[in-house]
């Protein structure tokens, strides 16, 4: 039922958009610049029709945080989901570098063998802000912007230059914990019953692939997606940002904040939702994609 290259415990799934949306995941190699070998890069497809709709997760996460979303729209619209590199269910190879613009790398490798057209490019959280970075270095490759409780506008911390051993392994021991991770979720959403141990076991699949704790560590030490914030008003694209008007990950004065920045956007507020529209209102988030995409 499971592609063999996920985790064994994806067979303790049991809510059935989870159970649907794990066993199409797929893998195909990626040749890139970034090393000899092929990266075996996992995504999803589906749903046919207009421009293809792209998702792009958030950090340390995978495409499976949009099991609830994509299914609504892929009955109207092709939709795809990519795990960026060092993220998700995608290989992470010893000696790949892991960083944003590796992650950019990888991406523009992966549209230009699967897709090969423009896109409509959605960014949640994290993916945000690798989605406002290939919109600025790809510009042709994007038809239109959507960014979901999108990171990209503070500077990361500092502290992530200093992850060498072993503070690096202490701290993604950490982040490896169980209660830790509930903590975070419980956190992420503005009503906490969608805090299951089905969504519980969704976050945290993708750390018992190969070298999760190794690719997170150097990721973080390479200063993540702090450089963005001057450069978004070169992005001509229109631009969607949904927000979840109760998010306590990142607050709502950036959503704001990219609405100055972005010289073609617009800002939807979704009430009684955090950090997380697209798992915790997934129709009301949906509605507004496909509104804005018609």
């Amino acid at each position: 039922m499971f592609p063999s290259f996920l985790p064994s415990s994806v067979a303790r799934l049991t809510q059935p958009e989870s159970i649907e949306f794990a066993s199409q995941i797929q893998r195909t190699g990626i040749i890139t610049s970034l090393l000899l070998e092929q990266i075996a890069t996992s995504y999803t497809r589906q749903g046919v029709g207009g421009i293809p709709i792209v998702f792009l997760h958030g950090f340390d996460s995978s495409i499976l945080e949009f099991r609830r979303i994509i299914p609504i729209i892929a009955a109207h619209r092709e939709v795809w989901a990519i795990d960026l590199l060092g993220f998700g269910f995608t290989e992470r190879l010893p000696d790949c570098p892991f960083s944003s613009t590796s992650i950019r790398t990888h991406l523009e490798a992966f549209w230009q063998v699967k897709i090969q057209q423009p896109i409509i490019l959605v960014g949640v959280s994290m993916g945000g802000a690798a989605a406002i970075e290939f919109t600025l270095n790809h510009p042709t490759a994007v038809d239109r912007l959507i960014l979901i409780d999108s990171a990209g506008f503070t500077q990361p911390p500092a502290m992530g230059k200093f992850l060498i051993q072993p503070l690096g392994n202490l701290a993604t021991n950490f982040l490896s914990s169980p209660k830790v991770r509930r903590s975070v979720s419980e956190k992420a959403y503005f009503d906490r019953s969608f805090v299951t141990e089905d969504a519980q076991l969704c976050a945290a699949l993708h750390l018992e692939m190969p070298n999760w704790s190794e690719a997170l560590i150097a990721f973080t030490r390479s200063g993540g997606y702090g450089y963005l914030l001057d450069r978004l008003s070169a992005i001509e694209q229109e631009t969607l940002i949904l927000w979840g008007k109760q998010d306590r990950i990142l607050g709502i004065k950036a959503a704001e904040l990219f609405k100055k920045r972005l010289p073609n956007s617009q800002l939807k507020w979704i009430d009684n939702c955090g950090h997380v529209p697209h798992l915790e209102m997934a129709q009301i988030t949906a509605e507004y994609i496909l509104d804005f995409i018609k």
